[in-house]
């Protein structure tokens, strides 16, 4: 099992005014201590279950951008993407301008949005949610179509694309890694099994019943399970003087007897990094064994 770290909140004990050189800090350090992935929030506001909305947060894809320049081996990606937020054919160019100027790092983490709180405040698109998973769908095969050979036009329900054209093509083939984030059983599962290389669901107790779906998902489309990782998005508090690393350590244990094979946390202060060298030092280490 590897870590990936979640960078969801940037209101950090430093201040705004030292908020790029905490974030290079902790980037690198996540690197250099064994995080597998390190992803931002494609919010444009702080979402309730981090802090107020009026905390500071960075735009996504713009992040990515700086942080693979401040990083050399860490995979890169929107955890996750929001498909109606960008016209499909711009989300392709920015994911594959990612993964060049990262030499072959980034995902497209992707799901249908949520937050119509946020996009209503700045005036970004929130269709009803049939339409927005149609979204989905369109702009997925949107990317995978310009991560392809083809240059023929896209006609879909939603987004028509006159000539599919892009160039320079990404480092990662035949393309970079689709992750589709979210549990919903008919429509998200589904796309996963017929898409994505990875699904992204949450450590509660409808776990191992949303992987089982999942396997029926892939069973109707003719996909081997065993091909899609599985992720799970949860907090890990190993405690301030690593009191709580035993137990969890034998949490992660649990979820990778379910299969999982990469689980993802938030970030604490960035403005402190010793719980990140915590982090290498007795629980990615570990983890890597199971």
């Amino acid at each position: 099992m590897d870590v990936g770290l979640h960078l969801a909140n940037f209101t950090w004990s430093g201040g705004p005014h030292r908020l790029v050189d905490d974030l290079r800090t902790t980037a690198k350090l996540a690197e250099d201590v064994g995080f597998r992935k390190l992803s931002v929030m494609d919010h444009v506001w702080q979402i309730g279950p981090v802090g107020p909305r009026e905390h500071e947060m960075l735009e996504a894809y713009t992040t990515l951008g700086y942080l693979a320049a401040v990083t050399e081996r860490i995979e890169l990606l929107a955890w996750v993407t929001a498909a109606v937020y960008r016209e499909p054919g711009l989300l392709a160019k920015e994911v594959t301008t990612l993964d060049v100027l990262s030499r072959g790092r980034a995902w497209l983490g992707i799901g249908a949005a949520w937050n119509e709180e946020e996009c209503q405040g700045l005036g970004l698109p929130f269709p009803p949610t049939a339409e927005r998973f149609e979204r989905l769908e369109e702009t997925v095969q949107i990317c995978l179509q310009m991560w392809s050979d083809s240059e023929e036009p896209y006609d879909g329900t939603h987004y028509q694309l006159g000539r599919t054209l892009n160039s320079p093509q990404a480092v990662q083939r035949p393309h970079p890694p689709i992750l589709i984030g979210g549990g919903g059983e008919k429509k998200t599962l589904r796309l996963v099994a017929q898409y994505a290389q990875a699904c992204n669901l949450f450590d509660d107790p409808s776990l191992e019943h949303k992987l089982d779906v999942l396997r029926g998902h892939c069973e109707d489309v003719g996909r081997d399970y065993d091909d899609i990782a599985k992720t799970v998005m949860l907090p890990i508090d190993p405690g301030q003087h690593g009191e709580h690393v035993d137990a969890v350590l034998a949490h992660l244990q649990d979820l990778a007897a379910l299969g999982v094979s990469h689980v993802h946390s938030r970030v604490g202060d960035g403005s402190d990094p010793s719980w990140l060298e915590l982090f290498g030092e007795r629980i990615i280490p570990e983890a890597a064994r199971f």
